[in-house]
């Protein structure tokens, strides 16, 4: 941020310098003298004043400013951070037929004292009753919002408090859904679409807004005409530019339009509004490697896999095309890779292109040591 004249370039010293240009010449102002050292802390707390005059500057600003200052900036526009969100799911608690589950049933994820990482405990949000098959599947959140929520399949095991008749738990699909508060990043690029894109009687720039206001929305897309006069298609993305979760697309369905065309959501009257989830294609990449003397091929796995994640984020809604020669770059900007041969992307060595609605997400990677 460029700073006015009268606050560029200042120091201490140079603050004390002018001070002391204004004392009379036969006056002894050398360092350590009386006047030196009367003029001194002045101009030390002088200095210490246009530092938080330039921080006043910064927070005032929405493209420089941060946390708190960047939530009561965007308010001025009716913008509010969004809030984390819980991850959701089914488990399935296994015991005796006739078996209650009361609503609240705490859950866990086991602690790894490994790699030091803490239990995860989820609770039921509905009562439920083992049947005759000696199963029960019940819904469940977690008991703290965020990504942490996220879990593998299998990896809930852990029943917190012993329930009668119950002898197990599990999660037979991944929970999935949680995210994070949004960050001070994504909540400027909200600021700034509504700021430069100002919505209008249900335009494109509306329904955007609308879909990336809803809590667990990472980005969105609009078709409009999609199915003829008056119908709108929102596309969605959740925070990790992957294909959000049904509770997601669910709320910003209920927020944007809950009935077709009669205006009770945030759509104008006549709107037809259908918002489903992107369509995720998952991109396989082979390719023979010469490694460095001394490279473990799992950690070169590791970080290439982090880096073409990181790439595809980047594309997401943003462009179009998954090029070969950016993932090229990624295998050779790795230290412990030489050469690479052979790269095939989905089975060829063409860019593989997303049609509307689509996101790219890693797939399968398959690196053989030549």
């Amino acid at each position: 941020m460029a700073l006015p004249e009268y606050l560029a370039d200042v120091t201490e010293a140079a603050i004390r310098a002018r001070m002391l240009g204004r004392v009379p010449s036969d006056v002894d102002k050398s360092e350590g003298s009386m006047i030196w050292d009367a003029l001194s802390p002045a101009a030390f707390e002088l200095y210490g004043a246009s530092i938080w005059a330039q921080e006043v500057l910064r927070r005032g600003f929405a493209s420089t400013t941060f946390g708190p200052y960047l939530d009561l900036r965007c308010e001025e526009r009716g913008i509010s951070r969004r809030p984390a969100v819980k991850a959701t799911g089914l488990v399935t608690f296994a015991g005796a037929a006739d078996s209650a589950i009361p609503k609240g049933t705490l859950v866990a994820t086991p602690a790894d004292a490994l790699t030091a990482s803490p239990s995860v405990e989820f609770e039921t949000t509905e009562a439920a009753v083992i049947g005759e098959s000696g199963t029960a599947v019940v819904p469940v959140a977690a008991v703290e919002a965020g990504l942490s929520g996220n879990v593998a399949v299998g990896a809930i095991n852990v029943l917190v408090h012993a329930v009668a008749g119950v002898t197990g738990v599990t999660n037979a699909a991944a929970i999935s859904g949680g995210s994070e508060a949004e960050s001070d990043e994504a909540l400027l690029a909200r600021y700034l679409v509504k700021v430069r894109q100002p919505g209008t009687s249900g335009n494109k720039a509306d329904y955007l807004q609308w879909a990336l206001e809803v809590p667990g929305v990472g980005g969105a897309l609009v078709e409009p005409l999609w199915n003829g006069p008056g119908t709108v298609k929102v596309h969605l993305l959740d925070t990790e530019k992957r294909a959000p979760s049904v509770e997601v697309v669910d709320a910003v369905q209920a927020y944007i339009a809950p009935a077709a065309g009669v205006g009770e959501g945030k759509a104008p009257i006549g709107a037809d509004v259908t918002v489903a989830a992107a369509v995720e294609v998952p991109i396989d990449i082979s390719v023979d490697l010469t490694l460095a003397s001394g490279a473990s091929l799992s950690e070169v796995q590791a970080l290439f896999e982090a880096g073409v994640k990181e790439y595809l984020k980047q594309l997401a809604f943003a462009d179009s095309l998954v090029r070969t020669s950016r993932i090229a770059a990624i295998l050779l900007d790795l230290s412990p890779i030489v050469d690479y041969a052979n790269l095939k992307v989905n089975g060829g060595e063409s860019n593989v292109e997303m049609q509307l609605g689509q996101v790219a997400v890693l797939g399968t990677v398959s690196l053989h040591v030549g």
